[in-house]
């Protein structure tokens, strides 16, 4: 992680965070610069906090909020998460509540009298609340420690997910200038970082941009074939028993696809818009607090997710965006334990997002935007070099070969398709200028191959110079070359039917200027329905055989507990420090202390119980 500024270099944690980081949460040491933050807010200043989902972005006003005098006020856009943000915190001991519209109005009074009696550390509640005259009065009243404000990429009209409401939190420092703010993200382009320090007047904070590598996730991005089928594959071959999250465009989609894991015997739910709040609500609940759950959803579900042992993150359709995928993948692997981040994806993907543009509402730079949003995401599912640093790259990070995403483990080979190329472009501008006629990539491979059809025999196809140049490559050859052809620019989709022209840098290949190199398209493996091998996590891999048992042990426990106190299992005790529990197998309550996650209260709740879960596989 690094600061801006001059005084940009680390600095030690002081004693009292340290103490606070090892009593409350468990931890003996801080990440990255979490102690210079911490130091930053602790003493009054003001701070951009750009750092990845698993980073420990909380703890930096976490802990800033227990150390200063006062109560400190997160500003976050997830109202339906607030309980349980507020749950995990009162699990290790910290005075936590919320207010928002779900609290009855006796509830929300007794929450304020909270505030002015000095007895919260932290208060959540969400952006359009906190603007209303009344809240800013209750907050006038109040002692506050710090503003934090969670998110903080909503404010960014660049960005992809804003949110209207955020640019009234300016208010903030109109009406308490003295208070410290911290406004943190996950995902922030350079454009995006500029505007949210713009946006919400923190021209004197210090800025932190961590490192947004995420070594524990493995990307792999495969040619769609069948994509349900593959993830099948996908689950029962890697995740079997594990929870996941499983992302379509659509909620006739979600429906479809949780539909279908439930028939093929794996724990699924839907998760979506057009659901009763109710429906989504219990949904979203038992995901939280299940083992091997997995949830089928559209982009509507994830900010927030506050689950450390989502094993996978899957993509049935194209996201919009690299910011948007980044911040999908960054759900799974919160724990730093191995997780995967999947894609399946096809050429009707890029078909259908061009079109979502061109026919949107929304103005002509809109539009660019969004383009150059779809464009970068087309450039990481086509590279032939490592996913991992193209990913890396757009966020203005370099990074060496990571030899863990699929591009490193296993190389695509490419092909002269120079030829190729120009025979599709030759064929779509035989079309256009002899016939007048556009077509969508069906028809043209099919003049290309010289398939005939009724359509090829209405409008005389096979008249044309170019009918069968193309039988060198099959179908499923040509699909792979057009989808590549259109992520570098070279052909476009364009309208309701996604009919074919050239591009803007169709020029120098089609006048032969250029050579072009494609990526050889992998043979998809069909998905088959093995044994199930459900039984150990994948977040024990490396561990020996005994600890493993312990592991599966103390989970089996975990989940007990949870369900009797109608907690999620992390909230008891993360897959990470288990894992740390059963390798390390302490014998006694001062040992245990050591482990990392276990913080004095959980200590005290359920160290004996822990110590007999191994006292009885010892």
């Amino acid at each position: 992680m690094s600061a801006s500024g001059p005084s940009a270099a680390p600095s030690p944690a002081p004693s009292a965070a340290l103490e606070v980081l090892s009593r409350v949460f468990g931890y003996d040491s801080f990440r990255g610069d979490q102690a210079a933050i911490i130091e930053q807010v602790t003493g009054g200043g003001d701070a951009v906090v750009l750092m990845p989902t698993g980073g420990g972005k909380s703890l930096c006003y976490q802990i800033p909020s227990l150390l200063r005098e006062g109560t400190g006020i997160v500003i976050s856009p997830l109202i339906a998460l607030m309980a349980d943000q507020v749950a995990a915190l009162e699990a290790v001991g910290i005075r936590a509540a919320y207010l928002n519209s779900t609290l009855a109005a006796h509830e929300a009074q007794a929450v304020e009298q909270q505030l002015l009696s000095g007895e919260l550390d932290l208060l959540y509640m969400a952006p359009e609340r906190l603007v209303l005259p009344r809240t800013l009065d209750l907050l006038g009243r109040a002692r506050l420690a710090l503003f934090a404000i969670d998110e903080a990429h909503c404010v960014s009209q660049w960005g992809h997910d804003f949110r209207p409401d955020y640019l009234g939190l300016t208010v903030l420092a109109e009406q308490f200038p003295t208070v410290p703010r911290i406004a943190l993200t996950a995902t922030a382009t350079e454009a995006t970082h500029r505007e949210l320090t713009e946006r919400l007047r923190l021209h004197e904070a210090r800025h932190f941009v961590a490192s947004f590598d995420r070594p524990n996730i493995r990307y792999r991005i495969e040619p769609k074939n069948n994509a349900r089928e593959q993830l099948l594959r996908l689950i029962t071959t890697e995740h079997e028993g594990e929870s996941g999250i499983v992302y379509c465009l659509s909620r006739r989609s979600v429906e479809q696809v949780a539909q279908f894991l439930q028939e093929r015997g794996i724990p699924a739910l839907p998760y979506h818009a057009g659901l009763e709040a109710s429906v989504r609500r219990d949904h979203q609940e038992r995901f939280l607090r299940a083992d091997g759950l997995i949830i089928v959803a559209t982009i509507a579900f994830g900010m927030g997710i506050d689950k450390p042992d989502v094993r996978f993150v899957a993509h049935l359709d194209l996201p919009k965006s690299i910011e948007g995928y980044y911040q999908e993948t960054g759900r799974a692997g919160r724990d730093g334990l191995p997780s995967t981040a999947w894609m399946a994806y096809g050429l009707g993907d890029v078909v259908s997002q061009r079109r979502f543009i061109d026919d949107s509402e929304g103005s002509e730079q809109h539009k660019r935007n969004a383009r150059a949003h779809l464009d970068a995401m087309l450039a990481l599912c086509e590279t032939v070099t490592c996913r991992r640093a193209q990913l890396l790259r757009y966020f203005g990070e370099h990074s060496a070969p990571c030899e863990n995403c699929d591009t490193c483990l296993s190389p695509p080979e490419t092909w002269d398709a120079t030829v190729a190329a120009q025979k599709l472009l030759s064929a779509i501008v035989r079309l256009d200028r002899e016939r007048d006629q556009r077509f969508g990539a069906g028809q043209v491979i099919d003049v290309m191959l010289g398939r005939e059809s009724e359509r090829s025999r209405r409008s005389r196809h096979e008249e044309l110079s170019v009918w069968g140049i193309g039988t060198e490559l099959s179908p499923r050859q040509w699909r792979s070359a057009m989808r590549q052809l259109l992520a570098r620019g070279i052909i476009e989709a364009q309208g309701e039917y996604g009919v074919l022209v050239l591009g803007p840098h169709a020029g120098p290949v089609l006048h032969g200027e250029t050579t072009l190199e494609l990526a050889v398209e992998r043979t998809p493996v069909k998905a088959t329905r093995p044994r199930s091998r459900r039984g150990p996590s994948r977040a024990a891999e490396g561990l020996e055989i005994a600890p493993r048992e312990r592991f599966e042990a103390l989970r089996a426990w975990r989940t007990s507990v949870a369900r009797d106190k109608q907690i999620p299992p992390y909230m008891v005790f993360s897959d990470a420090t288990l894992v740390a529990i059963a390798e390390h197998q302490p014998a006694s309550i001062d040992a245990l202390s050591q482990i990392s996650g276990v913080g004095a209260k959980k200590l005290a709740e359920y160290g004996d119980a822990v110590l007999q879960v191994l006292e009885e596989r010892a």
